[in-house]
């Protein structure tokens, strides 16, 4: 149908608004600028001037001008410029880097409001103005772009229209800032040769207060972002130098800002040690499925007109029949020749399509570059290029996620292709998200096999850096100013430097003279010292870069095997600890039991049930909270639980208040000296033997054996591992039968709210527990007894934590610290946290046992791991209290004065503070300060302690340094011996060679010897003849 059809019909139209809109894709301003840039490498630039003009008339204050020595443009090709989204770079084989048709349009308007472009081509010279200020003040919506031509050599319009040459030739005077045809014509002599382009961007964006956005006077040299300081910013963030430097991956093109020339870079020829590994991946298909649509489509369309044309030709050959006029044959054989034309177009298309589906289907290559940045180490990261173009920088993938020293200062670079991921329009971002995310898991895996085949790590990471002058501990710091460490860095990353001429690359061998030495702006190939690489016909060496291989981890049928059976005994541990906590549920699961349990009614407790809960006390301050969870040694009890049973079995006639005020006290004192809580849910659940006011307490059951009660020993307390989230202290009574204590539920919803776990050490806990449904269920706790000598076992594991060892893991020993102890049913299992390991194939910590083969040990425990009580037991010998007993003291949530306890638990971190920084000859003992009451510690004198403590602080200080002093004073008096006795051999030396000299010639008149080396050389021929 002819267009003519449609006339009547609306169009979209594209307002002047869109040019800002259009715009704000560009949040990176150097990625703006970047596009000009690209458009001149993409016409083939062998050179591009990057500079500015001060134009004080013009907002900003200056102009800034590209101008390049591309292909150039005629009057049609700088037509299709205004065309939103036209581009005749879009193929799927282009190497070039435009693909949208709007990075021109996108990017000066994001730096200015107007530019105007000078191009020249063919003979042809062709400005266009494409100006907001123009549609702003003439108030027009549509977007109108003037656009004159000029022939090159006469200087004369080339147009039809005069009259439409005249208006646009005017609107370029009063909108731009050249008002006359002289100024014009100016602009194009700027263009050296036949071809180039000249963009100049006028009337700038401003900030905030007025400046522009560019800085262009701090820095002749360079352009700069306004207001970024150099403090915590990348260079490539801040200076357009730096920028232009690494923004191609392969740069040809030679870059020049404000006249000096940027010294652009192959990063893979700065780096320390590179190596290359080969990625094949199936999973980058989005760009490629959308190419293969676009090829089916324009296959389809193909092969329907090729139909077409061959039904044509066959209509038009039967209608013509037997006409053999020679009108006739030619109308049929132009008509044929279409078809086959149409034929074979559409065999061509259809041979693409089979080709797009076919590559569709193979696997993408892609070539990782990792090296070590020696030359500052903050600046690591992968840089990700895009058909040769940066798109993202400094990413942080694998191991340097983490944060540490690990892959620290280690750069990667590689270029992906468009079939494999798209850009977004600003070449800022990648379009597909998630074929992004998965190409940086990718090189993060291959980031920590450089790692491993690099071995800095296993040399000494700080040893490494300290090598090449990293002498602070601080990352961010640049590294040695020195000469020696210069050199140590210049003799591993040698000098790649481009010729002015012939444009290719050259790499300089090492010299002494050339470690500080600045390389003019037009070096061209003839001022290398390198004999085959001084004329610019040499070819162009290529980058030795060694291959790498990713080495994934293949298990031995062995060591699954010994993996499995760990998970296995793992589980089954865990199996045995959750059938030691055994709901009951009716009478009948009692009879179960392997010991006999009394029971009582719930009814009994109605006392109990209907008393005011406690209240409890305020939470604890954060010191409190996060001090360190490594319990202090076991205290005895004032008075235990099994004591109280015996107690009440010996007196039967004591009411029922009396007892529980008994217990309360005795419990609310359990929790003040004991490091965990004894809450009052878990403590009752023991002991809940209480009846009505008025009423006798009848002792329990299990207290009425004789048998029982006489073989009650003394109880112990024992300790439960820091790693037991919530562990519960026991009484555990040695006993040659088992106790047995069954109570029924009291105080339901308190009870009830309380998070109760029972964590059992080795068996020697069993809790037999059962939800509250009704008053009529019960709850039965059985506890067996722990002998004194696992007591000591588990004291004495818990000083393993801290400890340095070396776990193998998947045939490779790894450093870790122990972080927690656990006693197991046959051996000590410890909790190790790997400094460094691989997460994606191995967890960051592991449990594993004591003085297995896996697990060897590397040094005791640092101080700097040590809790301080550990420090204590081993400096500690004397039966007093340790100074950390209160890092994790938590009061008694539910006794009646919880203010009260949180005072003397205050009193007592006080307390215990003032005995860890006790000065050594204070008045007041540590003993007299344990048992200060709170008087008197508000009546300490702490204005005296901390003037003593300050004294030795610096007594101790004046020692180190008069010892420093004097050991200075003995190395300078030992370097002075040895230079006066290197002198006095030097003398003797040299007289000996005299005397030496005089014998000679006495014996051989004729010897002629001038200097020490012809003497040593004379001796040692003498001494070779005799022998």
């Amino acid at each position: 149908m002819a267009l003519a059809n449609y006339s009547s019909l609306n169009r979209a139209q594209l307002t002047f608004e869109y040019l800002h809109t259009n715009s704000t894709t560009h949040e990176f301003l150097f990625g703006a600028l970047a596009e000009l840039v690209d458009n001149a490498r993409d016409a083939d630039a062998t050179r591009i001037d990057i500079y500015t003009e001060r134009w004080e008339d013009l907002r900003g204050g200056f102009i800034l001008c590209f101008l390049d020595d591309g292909t150039g443009m005629d009057s049609n090709e700088a037509a299709s410029v205004i065309q939103f989204g036209k581009s005749a770079k879009r193929s799927p084989e282009s190497t070039q880097i435009g693909q949208y048709g709007n990075g021109l349009k996108s990017g000066s308007m994001r730096i200015g409001k107007d530019f105007i472009l000078f191009t020249k081509k063919d003979n042809t010279m062709t400005c266009l103005l494409l100006s907001r200020t123009f549609h702003e003040e003439e108030g027009i919506d549509e977007v109108i772009v003037p656009l004159p031509t000029w022939n090159a050599r006469s200087r004369e319009p080339v147009t039809d229209n005069m009259e439409k040459f005249a208006i646009e030739t005017e609107l370029i005077y009063k909108y731009s800032p050249f008002k006359s045809e002289q100024e014009v014509m100016e602009q194009f002599n700027k263009i050296r040769g036949e071809k180039g382009t000249l963009v100049i961007i006028f009337n700038l964006k401003l900030m905030d207060n007025g400046e522009p956005e560019l800085d262009v006077t701090s820095d002749p040299r360079d352009i700069q972002m306004a207001e970024t300081p150099p403090e915590g910013t990348k260079p490539e963030r801040r200076s357009f130098r730096a920028y232009a430097a690494v923004l191609y991956i392969d740069p040809r093109m030679r870059i020049f800002i404000n006249g000096h020339k940027v010294q652009t870079k192959r990063l893979s020829c700065c780096l320390y040690k590179p190596r290359m590994y080969k990625y094949t991946s199936n999973r980058f298909k989005t760009r490629a499925e959308q190419e293969v649509k676009k090829a089916e489509h324009m296959a389809r369309i193909a092969e329907e007109k090729a139909r077409e044309a061959e039904s044509k030709a066959r209509a038009l050959e039967l209608r013509l029949g037997g006409d053999l006029t020679r009108e006739s044959r030619v109308t049929l054989r132009q008509v044929q020749n279409s078809a086959i034309t149409m034929r074979r177009e559409a065999d061509v298309k259809k041979r693409i399509k089979d080709a797009k589906q076919r590559a569709l289907k193979e696997p993408k290559e892609l070539n990782f570059i990792f090296g070590v940045n020696i030359e500052q180490r903050d600046l690591d990261g992968m840089f990700i290029y895009n058909c040769s173009r940066l798109i993202k920088m400094y990413e942080k993938v694998g191991p340097q996620l983490e944060g540490g020293m690990a892959c620290g200062g280690v750069v990667g670079v590689v270029d992906v292709p468009y079939l494999v991921l798209e850009p977004t329009h600003n070449k800022q971002d990648f379009a597909d998200a998630k074929e992004y995310r998965h190409l940086l898991k990718a090189m993060g895996e291959h980031l920590a096999q450089y790692w491993k085949d690099v071995a800095i790590a296993q040399r000494g990471i700080i040893k490494f850096w300290d090598e090449f002058g990293y002498l602070s501990a601080n990352w961010n710091q640049p590294p040695s100013s020195e000469l020696r460490y210069k050199r140590r860095r210049a003799m591993e990353i040698p000098t790649t430097i481009q010729c002015d001429v012939c444009l290719k690359w050259r790499t300089l061998p090492f010299q002494l003279s050339s470690v500080e030495k600045n390389y003019p702006d037009s070096w061209v190939c003839s001022m290398n010292p390198d004999p085959e690489q001084d004329r610019c016909e040499a070819a162009e060496q290529k980058q030795k870069v060694p291959l790498g291989t990713l080495k994934k981890d293949l298990k031995s049928q062995e060591e699954k095997q010994k993996q499995l059976t760990e998970k296995i005994r793992q589980q089954q541990e865990k199996l045995e600890a959750l059938q030691k906590t055994t709901p009951i549920r009716s009478q009948a699961d009692l009879k179960k039991l392997p010991l006999e349990v009394t029971t009582r009614p719930a009814g009994e407790n109605t006392q109990s049930q209907t008393r005011p809960q406690r209240p409890r006390s305020p939470p604890l301050p954060d010191v409190i909270k996060n001090a360190p969870s490594r319990p202090p040694p076991p205290m005895p009890l004032p008075k235990s639980v099994g004591q109280l049973k015996k107690s009440s079995s010996a007196w039967p006639n004591i009411s029922t208040p009396k007892l529980a005020s008994m217990l309360s006290k005795e419990e609310a004192s359990t929790s003040r000296t004991h490091q965990h809580t004894v809450t009052a849910g878990k403590s009752n659940s023991t002991l809940k033997t209480l009846a009505k006011p008025g009423t006798t307490m009848k002792p329990p059951a299990v207290l009425q054996n004789p048998k029982s009660s006489r073989e009650t020993p003394s109880p112990k307390v024992a300790k439960v591992p820091a790693l037991k989230k919530s562990a519960t202290v026991k009484c555990p009574q040695a006993s040659t039968t088992r106790k047995r204590t069954s109570n029924t539920t009291e105080d339901g919803s308190e009870e009830e709210g309380e998070h109760k776990k029972e964590k059992t050490k080795r068996g020697k806990f069993v809790a037999v527990k059962e939800e509250k449904k009704d008053s009529s269920e019960v709850v039965v706790e059985l506890t067996d007894s722990a002998g004194e000598e696992e007591l000591a076992e588990l004291k004495k594991a818990q000083k393993d934590k801290g400890l340095h060892v070396e776990v193998r893991v998947n045939k490779e020993w790894f450093t870790g610290r122990v972080t927690a102890v656990e006693m197991g049913k046959h051996a000590v299992r410890w909790k190790v946290k790997f400094d460094y390991v691989p997460t994606d194939t191995t967890p960051r910590d592991r449990w594993v046992e004591k003085g297995s083969e896996d697990v060897r040990l590397m040094k005791p425990p640092s101080p700097e791991y040590q809790t301080p009580d550990m420090q204590q037991e081993e400096e500690v010998v004397v039966a007093e209290p340790s100074t950390s007993d209160c890092v994790r003291i938590e009061p008694d949530t539910t006794g009646p004065s919880s203010s009260q306890e949180t005072v003397d638990l205050l009193v007592q971190i006080l307390r215990n503070c003032l005995r860890y920084f006790l000065p050594p000859n204070f008045p007041i003992s540590k003993k007299e300060l344990s048992s200060m009451s709170s008087e008197g510690l508000l009546a300490f004198p702490l204005k005296e302690y901390f003037k003593q403590y300050e004294v030795g602080l610096q007594n101790l200080c004046n020692s180190y340094q008069t010892r420093a002093d004097a050991r200075a004073k003995a190395c300078e008096e030992n370097l002075r011996n040895s230079e006066r006795k290197l002198k006095e051999t030097e003398e003797k030396l040299q007289k000996l060679r005299t005397n030496i000299v005089a014998l000679l010639q006495k014996v051989q008149e004729d010897i002629d010897i001038n200097t020490d080396d012809e003497l040593d050389a004379y001796i040692e021929d003498l001494i070779t003849k005799g022998d």
